[in-house]
């Protein structure tokens, strides 16, 4: 008699060849849908699964842990983050929780420094400018932005993201600081200098935000602390929850921020209205690691760890530790 597979759902369609070598070794089940799926869908879909690969849109708590039952191994998280994960929960029960951490870390510091440069140089603008078809013309004071060249760079969340947006300022000659909740070794700071956070923000004339989102960092950059940029600062947000939207879009409005780049939002797929109507806002729709080699990296992560830990092993990026 064959043995029966193991059941394994995807909650949703992964990059071009991502799948076939995780078909080959388990009953696959891929929720085919743009969209993420309902809740009441999922709670069905993962009924008497062995695993499950989510992505951040996919709350996994003790009410799917239920509804999956005791055959549940692992939750394979598609993303860096997992915040979206009870960690707690799925460790009382035996089931491990991996995360894709390290494959994205290029394009996602690549994203930041295109919506850096868009909103410094106030790209957006101008190709709205240009398609609305409105008459222009050149001039000395026309459309003028910020100059990176030299300018004060901050990086709050000095992780592998934060390091690789650091090495990309060298080529700007910026001098960097950052802060973590504690210092880097001198190998990993690549010359940018640790300081407190109020002195990181009184300092950080273009202050990019890539620290994880967490209970302890959740609107860690709100009104008050958004004021304590410079006058005329630009803000770059690469992380869901950590700026407080309609904060950053009233500092803009008020003229307290130059302009502002937000890759993904605290309730995607809305965007506070009051966000939307900036002109100095860049948008993006959560692009950061939207790349065929970055997502096609990011699936067979999670699929390494899905067949690691069904063949008996270890997670091979599993959580480290319980988001703070």
């Amino acid at each position: 008699m064959t043995a029966k597979l193991p059941k394994v759902l995807v909650t949703r369609p992964l990059a071009p060849g991502v799948l076939p070598r995780l078909a080959a070794a388990c009953d696959v089940t891929v929720h085919e849908g743009e969209l993420p799926m309902a809740r009441e869908e999922l709670l069905a879909a993962v009924r008497g699964k062995a695993a499950v690969l989510t992505t951040l849109d996919n709350r996994v708590d003790a009410e799917l842990l239920d509804a999956a039952g005791p055959g549940l191994r692992i939750v394979a998280n598609h993303a860096v983050g997992y915040h979206n994960v009870d960690v707690a929960a799925c460790v009382a029960r035996g089931v491990a929780v991996s995360n894709t951490p390290g494959v994205l870390t290029e394009s996602t510091a690549d994203m930041a420094w295109a919506l850096l440069l868009a909103a410094a140089r106030r790209l957006g603008e101008g190709e709205r400018l240009l398609r609305s078809g409105q008459p222009w013309t050149w001039a000395p004071n026309f459309m003028l932005g910020v100059e990176l060249s030299g300018t004060p760079l901050g990086i709050l969340g000095m992780g592998r993201i934060g390091q690789a947006v650091a090495r990309r300022a060298a080529g700007f000659g910026m001098p960097v600081s950052y802060h973590n909740r504690g210092r880097l070794d001198a190998a990993d700071e690549q010359g940018a200098t640790w300081l407190p956070l109020d002195d990181l923000l009184a300092k950080s004339e273009i202050l990019v935000v890539t620290c994880p989102l967490s209970a302890g960092t959740r609107h860690l950059m709100d009104a008050e602390r958004i004021a304590q940029l410079p006058a005329g600062a630009v803000l770059v947000s690469m992380t869901a929850g950590v700026v407080d939207e309609v904060a950053l879009a009233a500092a803009l409005d008020s003229g307290a921020l130059f302009a502002a780049a937000v890759d993904n939002f605290e309730r995607e797929p809305e965007v506070p209205a009051e966000l939307l109507a900036q002109e100095r806002a860049v948008l993006a729709p959560h692009l950061g690691s939207a790349t065929v080699r970055t997502r096609q990296a990011m699936g067979s992560l999670a699929v390494d760890n899905i067949l690691a830990v069904l063949g008996g092993g270890a997670a091979v990026t599993p959580v480290p530790r319980m988001p703070s």
